[in-house]
């Protein structure tokens, strides 16, 4: 066979790799007629339009309703269902009032249960909820469903748990691991999650002790689209991201499993985020978690599955799953160090490798890495810089960002092919490829250390170990087989450079750049032989020039990709004087109404209320005041001690409030504090401890989200030597409702902001302890 022929073979057989490591990694056969005893993808889409029909978060008239559909759903299956509501109040000082949903079916067994979990709140205040988690309940209904038609007795109990307040602070979880009798007899739970609306469901693990029995029993439930590794949940642990399962692992000590998907990342806790939205497929790919695992555990010795031992682990195509022992990380790295030297060794003696040729193999290597990471770095400052109006997008990954991550990898990879034409000779391939194979290794020596989950990156050095002694014997290697070893590492690597830039934002676009370089660099094997590099970047060039073309555009927003902004107004009651704010760092055409031509940018002149991002206003300007009706305050000096007087403090909404946010302008640590009959555990940052009332770091006292108008009761105790002053926000989320303010709705291309405080009419009023 020809040299042309080979790599042309060659490209297509990586270009469908490459395709095949994202495709084939969830279910794409969505079945009309399903039997039913088994998953339905259709029945479970009708729950999730019913329950992502409108925004439900907690103390919306929706949020009723969907409980009401969810325990009606419950009893159609002949299950006898309760509710667990209480107030909660976290260590972070949010207050609510959830209420969770809960039901069991009785096993043989001693009461040792399976907990099969999803919330059915909503993220305050415009999402719909369809896939976070509205796909989540629907998994879960339609699973019971057809567990229930098989008419099997499990020996372990199941309990579903649907919980609220998730949204505002995992509150439903809290109150369920803390406060329901249930709690002690979870064992293990499965739970049902998303942030975004497509693309595969990751398996994420939450365990106190080792992973190794968890794993194992994943493995042999014969998931059939199992996507995980344990890099990715090394990375989620050091995230800020928490699910309802790390409530019942921290206080409960519960393994579990999460399933959640992170594709379609800009429909997350959005307007956009409707039934329409979700991807059937990974609706699919939820239930293929499900059906699974609840017949696997069912039967299965629950308190078994704690471990001393941890498994790496990671998934191929066509449902390979791959696990080995943390134990042989350290041999494994040795082996290869090992091997690497013996074959390097082997060819210098033999002539085969050329001393100053390895050491000359650096510079292509690092300008490549740098060049590649430095441009696509450069290029997504120079996308910000041509449109600003895309640091509206929080979540920080835009409605066409699938481009400019295609471009990006094309863009690196032109740079790879164009640096290795100028500094490459094919008849030193074999030296050539020391240096980044040798890096390579190095690599895999710093995550087995630093980031252990990543350890199993070493395999490709192994088929890289073994590609370079066949070059070494044979003047020219077959590069269909070259290709075929490198395929390892592409099925390892490849994933990580769209999930990276999707899950953490484009601002991270330069890591795909250096993973696709990295990538290349183990296929030398292969593009070392290409005698026509040069002509491969040019191709490579035109295509990153292509997708950044696409992406121009649709960089435009439309009824179906909507643009964010926000707007509130705030009347402080004390000033008598209103204000409208916005956390937008651009003015539009709807906002313009209200703050001008040309507005007056803010530095924080008002408190950053609660928000993923701890977003602050940025625009401000007049308003007229109307009429609100105030929260009825009644303040009570109760008793006085020597050292302390001691207060009562009630706040009661007059109108929809659905949320008071309590400051203090001064960090005054209280003796005593307790809300609506709760006190706050300490919170451990570094090696001290804090509370949000009783030795406070942060101006913010309390968050509550109103829930039925319920009464916030404040009783605290403060030192006489010390004084304070609450200020006091009440916020509802009918600001277009307002007949007074007339605010008129938004164009179709555009939304609420999410993650902020948005659409609301705030009410401010200091609150004087009077001592």
């Amino acid at each position: 066979m020809s040299k042309n022929l080979q790599a042309l073979i060659a490209l297509l057989l990586i270009s469908f790799s490459c395709w095949l490591s994202f495709y084939s990694l969830k279910p794409s056969d969505i079945q009309e007629e399903v039997p039913e005893n088994e998953f339905s993808v259709n029945r479970a889409f009708q729950h999730v339009e019913k329950v992502g029909e409108s925004p439900h978060y907690l103390g919306s008239a929706a949020h009723s309703s969907v409980r009401n559909y969810i325990v009606n759903e419950l009893q159609n299956l002949g299950l006898e269902v309760q509710t667990q509501e209480d107030f909660v109040l976290n260590d972070a000082a949010i207050l609510s009032r959830p209420q969770n949903i809960l039901t069991r079916i009785e096993g043989n067994g001693n009461g040792d249960a399976l907990v099969l979990m999803s919330h059915y709140d909503s993220q305050p205040h415009s999402s719909h909820g369809a896939s976070d988690a509205g796909s989540g309940v629907a998994t879960i209904l339609e699973g019971l469903r057809a567990f229930i038609a098989e008419g099997n007795t499990p020996d372990d109990d199941i309990i579903i748990l649907f919980t609220d307040a998730e949204e505002i602070g995992l509150m439903g979880a809290e109150l369920f691991i803390k406060e329901h009798p249930w709690a002690k007899d979870a064992k293990l739970a499965l739970n049902f999650e998303a942030r975004g609306s497509g693309g595969s469901s990751f398996m994420l693990l939450e365990t106190n002790a080792g992973n190794g029995k968890l794993i194992k029993a994943f493995k042999a439930a014969n998931v059939p689209f199992p996507t995980t590794n344990s890099l990715a949940y090394s990375v989620y642990k050091l995230l800020p991201n928490d699910t309802d399962l790390t409530v019942l692992r921290e206080f409960g000590n519960i393994n579990g499993f999460n399933f959640a998907f992170i594709g379609d990342h800009f429909d997350y806790h959005t307007a956009n985020d409707v039934p329409k939205n979700l991807d059937l497929q990974t609706l699919a790919h939820q239930g293929d978690y499900l059906m699974p695992l609840l017949h696997y555990f069912k039967n299965a010795d629950l308190n078994q599955l704690n471990s001393d031992q941890d498994l790496l682990y990671f998934n191929l195509p066509f449902g390979q799953f791959i696990t080995y022992p943390f134990s042989w990380i350290t041999p494994m790295l040795i082996l290869a160090f090992l091997l690497f030297f013996i074959v390097v060794g082997f060819g210098i003696s033999k002539k085969q490798l050329d001393i100053k040729t390895i050491f000359k193999g650096f510079v292509p290597y690092f300008l490549s890495l740098t060049i590649g990471g430095l441009l696509v770095f450069g290029l997504w400052k120079f996308c910000l810089y041509i449109y600003p109006e895309y640091s509206e997008m929080l979540h920080g990954f835009t409605y066409n960002g699938y481009s400019y991550i295609t471009a990006a990898i094309l863009l690196s990879l032109t740079v790879a092919f164009f640096v290795y034409h100028k500094f490459y000779s094919e008849e030193h391939t074999a030296s050539q490829f020391v240096a980044p194979l040798f890096f390579w290794i190095l690599i895999c020596s710093l995550l087995a250390f630093g980031l252990k989950g990543a350890a199993y990156f070493i395999i490709p050095a192994y088929f890289g170990i073994i590609q370079l002694f066949l070059m070494l014997r044979q003047k020219q290697p077959n590069l269909i087989l070259n290709t075929v070893f490198s395929l390892p590492a592409l099925f390892i690597l490849f994933p990580f450079i769209q999930m990276f830039p999707v899950a953490l934002g484009l601002k991270i676009l330069f890591v795909a750049a250096i993973l696709s370089i990295l990538l290349f660099t183990l296929f030398l094997p292969v593009f070392g032989y290409f005698s026509k590099k040069d002509l491969l970047a040019v191709l490579l060039f035109i295509g990153f020039n292509v997708f950044m073309f696409y992406a121009h555009f649709t960089s435009e927003f439309t009824s179906e990709k909507p643009k964010p902004n926000s707007l509130v107004y705030l009347f402080d009651a004390d000033e008598d004087k209103a204000n409208w704010f916005s956390y937008d760092s651009m003015i539009d055409e709807w906002t313009a109404q209200y703050f001008g031509e040309e507005p007056v940018k803010l530095n924080n002149i008002e408190a950053k209320f609660s928000s993923k991002y701890n977003s602050g206003f940025t625009w401000r300007s007049d308003a007229p005041t109307v009429n609100i009706d105030a929260p009825g305050i009644i303040l009570q000096k109760i008793d006085s001690t020597t050292n302390e007087f001691q207060y009562s403090l009630k706040i009661a909404p007059n109108r929809d409030a659905k949320r008071m946010e309590i400051y203090t302008e001064n960090l005054t640590d209280f003796s005593k504090f307790e809300v609506n009959g709760r006190t706050p555990e300490d919170v451990k940052l570094g090696e001290e401890s804090f509370n949000m009332f009783t030795r406070r770091w942060r101006n913010r006292l309390l968050s509550y989200y109103i829930s039925s108008k319920d009464t916030l009761r404040m009783n605290f105790s403060l030192d006489k030597s010390k004084s304070a002053e609450f200020i006091l926000y009440e916020s509802s989320y009918d600001l277009l409702e307002n007949e007074e303010l007339n605010v008129p709705k938004r164009a179709e291309n555009m939304m609420p902001k999410p993650f902020v405080l948005n659409d609301a009419v705030i009410y401010k009023k200091k609150i004087k302890l009077n001592q």
